[in-house]
């Protein structure tokens, strides 16, 4: 046959296995059985998940032990060597629950040791243990059991921090804030008011017992926002309630800083105005860490607008202000990923910046004025985990640091300070979290997938090498129950280079030769990345999946993680929520799974992701059907001040009017069902209700649901059972079980 017949054959091959495909819309009795199947979904897999996790217990200098929990409630206690990784029973089960047997009177199953806590001695011949609130410890070696005396009454209380409010370090002194002064009081003696300013709101000691720095707030234009409470218990009215809630555009508090002398009963105000360049610091007061043998103490400060940020250190000698830091951006400085770690040596100093266009570490040298870019690449650093000052490594946590794995992965790694010798700890193919021992030699790495289970290994510090594998988590069961773990997919951005990665959840009776609609969980937040990247044995979203839907979650532009670039597509753009990322990764999905139905999606959100489901259908929707949307910011002019401000900038600017939901209400098409709750302490309530509001003036047929008594929520149980029910009417096409026949 010639190869031009043969493509032609191919082609309406592949036309006829399309067309074969039907929409799935299942019969009443298939959509009960699915409602079922969602919610027995946790009951049937809960004991199905094995060794997700291991708990190192480190004792004896080089060992620890775990519990591995095994099915029916079967524990084994495990210990291992951490110099060879070898593993062998902590101790002799049988023999030990034989000894307990005679002690209690009681029958002791070996497999199920009723341990509430333990404790292996350091030379491994005494184990102390606590069971039904009587300690008991075991000889190791002749298994006697002796003990059984109550376990004392634990205190509970926690020490206040010594130095940070109320008495100095050397407890020479106690200070305390009496009618907006200062007042210091030494031992055995009188209060004496050192302060003459006046409103001061917060003081920390210094290391030295004599110096305080303290803060005065000069209050800005607070105003209130309303809380009604309709359904009160024992009452026929509802009760109102308000807070102070600063939003975008208010006049902020603003603090101005002192140094106090404890034994010269002095005060002295930082001269900030002149490096602050007139700019309005932000409304919260300064974190202060002492440097400098407690000779300085060092503030961050955020002008407000976030394209400023600054880190000064006050010498406590003169009082005077030293420029550390001042970091400037043309977009945003992530409040969230500001890091700021001192030396010992007193001189230098790592920083966080993002100037390169990646998230890196920078060390400052105060003394010399040279800084160092200690970590480069594409990549971005997470966290500074610790510094060692004698080797002058710094430990930290990153992710894109491994090119072949998907960027999100979180890894642990370590580095000079002089940026050579860069180690990942961690090389394994999944995002990590790593303990480590006390003498910090060795570490146990748990790593996993959202498509495999979590795997742990015993590695050494010194170079990542692996010492042992510990453990693999068995979920046999759970597959066995006919869960399809969810998929990793990539599909270019609008850019056509980037790749956006998201995950695909199907249905446990998928049926490849049917058509399922599409929903988008949808959060789009830019503080962070929010596709589940860990092995989770049950998602939320693949109870929705039961019902007959492939269900997705997308990391679009504008979300955090990727690098400057990729997060500044929400400057001043929150509307953007990186849709047209998500949709033409949809396409991409749709193209390569035919059982992808993208004629008929779906979205819903809870928060941003309230605004973001709702914004689908007023901005795109060509494409979104229907969207559930819960306690949305509607108008980033009715949220918080610090996280809208941030990302929409400061002033506020007729942009916040152009991507209001609100505004553009009268846009909408599809069908939409808003949620609030009636008590909402996060999102204020009539962002929902104005929007409400709006979409009936526009003449515009939607449904909304208040839940009395709610915070700020997706409104739990009920909450989605009526998700649920919304996406089977609309995208599904059948109507829902009538609850009130068939029962809950």
């Amino acid at each position: 046959m010639h190869p031009r017949h043969v493509a032609l054959l191919t082609l309406a091959l592949a036309a006829t296995l399309v067309s074969a495909q039907t929409p799935y819309k299942p019969t009443p009795q298939q959509l009960l059985d699915g409602y079922k199947s969602a919610d027995d979904f946790q009951a049937r897999s809960a004991n199905a998940v094995f060794g997700l996790e291991v708990t190192p217990n480190w004792f004896g200098g080089h060992y620890f032990w775990y519990v591995k929990n095994q099915k029916d409630r079967v524990r084994e206690f495990v210990l291992v060597d951490t110099t060879s990784g070898k593993k062998q029973p902590a101790f002799d089960a049988k023999r030990l629950a034989a000894a307990l047997e005679k002690k209690i009177g009681e029958k002791v199953d070996p497999l199920r040791l009723p341990f509430e806590s333990i404790q292996l001695a350091d030379d491994l011949k005494t184990l102390s243990f606590e069971s039904k609130a009587k300690a008991w410890k075991v000889d190791l070696g002749s298994y006697e059991v002796t003990g059984g005396d109550p376990v004392p009454q634990r205190n509970r209380q926690g020490q206040r921090p010594r130095g940070q409010d109320g008495q100095s370090p050397d407890g020479n002194f106690t200070a305390r804030i009496e009618g907006g002064q200062v007042q210091i009081r030494a031992k055995d003696g009188d209060w004496k008011t050192i302060t003459k300013a006046g409103d001061y709101s917060q003081f920390n000691w210094a290391p030295d017992s004599n110096h305080l720095m303290a803060f005065r707030l000069l209050p800005g234009d607070r105003k209130p926002v309303y809380l009604l409470k309709s359904s009160v218990p024992g009452t026929t009215r509802a009760v109102l309630e308000s807070r102070l809630y600063d939003q975008p555009g208010d006049k902020l508090d603003e603090y101005e800083a002192y140094v106090l002398s404890a034994s010269a009963a002095s005060e002295q105000k930082v001269p900030m105005n002149p490096i602050m360049g007139g700019g309005q610091p932000w409304s919260s007061p300064p974190g202060v860490n002492w440097w400098q043998g407690g000779k300085t103490a060092v503030m961050g400060f955020t002008i407000r607008g976030y394209q400023e940020q600054m880190v000064v250190g006050v010498d406590l000698a003169t009082g005077n202000p030293k420029t550390l830091v001042n970091e400037k951006a043309k977009t945003f400085i992530d409040q969230g990923r500001v890091m700021l770690r001192l030396l010992d040596n007193g001189k230098e100093f790592l920083w966080r910046s993002e100037r390169d266009g990646w998230g890196h570490l920078y060390l400052y040298n105060v003394e010399s004025g040279s800084v160092t870019q200690v970590t480069k690449g594409e990549w971005v650093v997470r966290s500074i985990e610790r510094i060692d000052n004698e080797k002058r490594q710094v430990w930290f946590t990153a992710n894109g640091i491994a090119k072949d794995q998907d960027p999100y992965h979180m890894h642990y790694c370590r580095v000079d300070l002089d940026g050579k010798n860069l180690v990942d700890l961690t090389p394994g193919d999944g995002t990590h979290t790593v303990q480590f021992s006390p003498d910090q030699k060795t570490y146990v790495d748990t790593y996993s997938r959202i498509d495999m289970a979590p795997v742990h290994e015993l590695r050494s510090s010194a170079d990542g090498k692996l010492i042992s594998v510990i453990e693999k988590a068995d979920i046999t069961g759970l597959l066995k129950n006919g869960v399809k773990l969810p998929e990793r997919f990539v599909a270019k951005a609008r850019d056509g280079k980037t790749d956006i990665w998201g995950i695909i959840i199907r249905p446990t009776n998928f049926d490849p030769k049917k058509k399922y609609p599409v929903i988008e969980n949808i959060y789009a937040g830019p503080h962070d990345s929010f596709v589940p990247k860990r092995f989770y044995p049950i998602l939320n979203m693949q109870r929705l999946a039961e019902l007959g839907f492939i269900v997705v979650q997308i990391d679009g532009m504008g979300t955090n993680n990727r690098g400057k670039a990729f997060h500044d597509v929400c400057w001043k753009n929150i509307a953007d929520a990186g849709f047209p990322d998500r949709i033409l990764w949809m396409k991409a999905m749709a193209a390569k799974y035919k059982q992808a139905d993208i004629e008929r999606v779906g979205v819903y959100g809870t928060s941003a992701g309230g605004q973001n489901s709702t914004a689908a259908l007023l901005f795109h929707p060509e494409f979104y059907k229907v969207a559930v949307s819960s306690c949305g910011c509607h108008d980033n002019r009715i949220d918080k001040q610090w996280w809208n401000e941030q990302w929409m900038g400061y002033p506020v600017g007729p942009h916040y009017d152009e991507q209001s939901n609100i505004t553009n209400a009268a846009k909408l098409k599809g069908h939409l069902f808003l949620f609030v709750g009636e008590q909402d302490r996060n999102v204020p309530p009539e962002s929902t209700i104005r929007l409400v509001d709006a979409l009936m003036k526009a003449k515009k047929e939607f449904d909304f649901m208040i839940f009395p008594g709610f915070d700020h929520t997706d409104g739990g149980p009920y909450g989605e059972r009526k998700r649920r029910d919304y996406f089977v009417r609309w995208l599904l096409g059948v109507n829902p079980p009538e609850w009130n026949i068939v029962g809950n």
